[in-house]
């Protein structure tokens, strides 16, 4: 169930002006989406995606978010959202641009798909990212 949901929810940002890339093994294309079906059974819970957006407007967008609870770590029957950048908040401007080339940009989100509806998490991570 939440290998469909995520992967439901990790589709649609795809084509959304405001998502810069989406991060979810059953994206995956060439060699990766080879060894993603040779080593899963199903994508997982989880995704992230790096918005196309400042530290602020990326916050506010989490802050808009339905069903998705902000929480400091991901794992649960809900839908969960984070920002790494509310784990490395204390680093350098240096840090934060080794981290940025390592993918983990401060306009970074990560997701874990819960037990609700897919359509419901892609209604309102919709209404979310579209409200300013």
């Amino acid at each position: 169930m939440r290998n469909d949901t995520a992967a439901a929810v990790a589709a649609f940002p795809q084509t959304h002006p405001r998502v810069a890339r989406v991060y979810h093994p059953g994206l995956a294309t060439g060699e990766q989406k080879r060894i993603v079906g040779a080593q899963m059974r199903g994508g997982g819970g989880m995704l992230s995606a790096v918005l196309d957006a400042n530290t602020e407007r990326t916050a506010a967008v989490v802050d808009r978010l339905r069903l998705f609870a902000i929480a400091p770590s991901l794992g649960g029957v809900e839908s969960l959202v984070t920002q790494p950048i509310t784990t490395h908040h204390g680093l350098d401007p240096a840090e934060r641009a080794k981290r940025a080339k390592r993918g983990i940009a401060d306009s970074m989100v990560r997701l874990s798909a819960g037990l609700e509806d897919a359509n419901d998490l892609i209604a309102y991570r919709a209404q979310a990212l579209d409200a300013d």
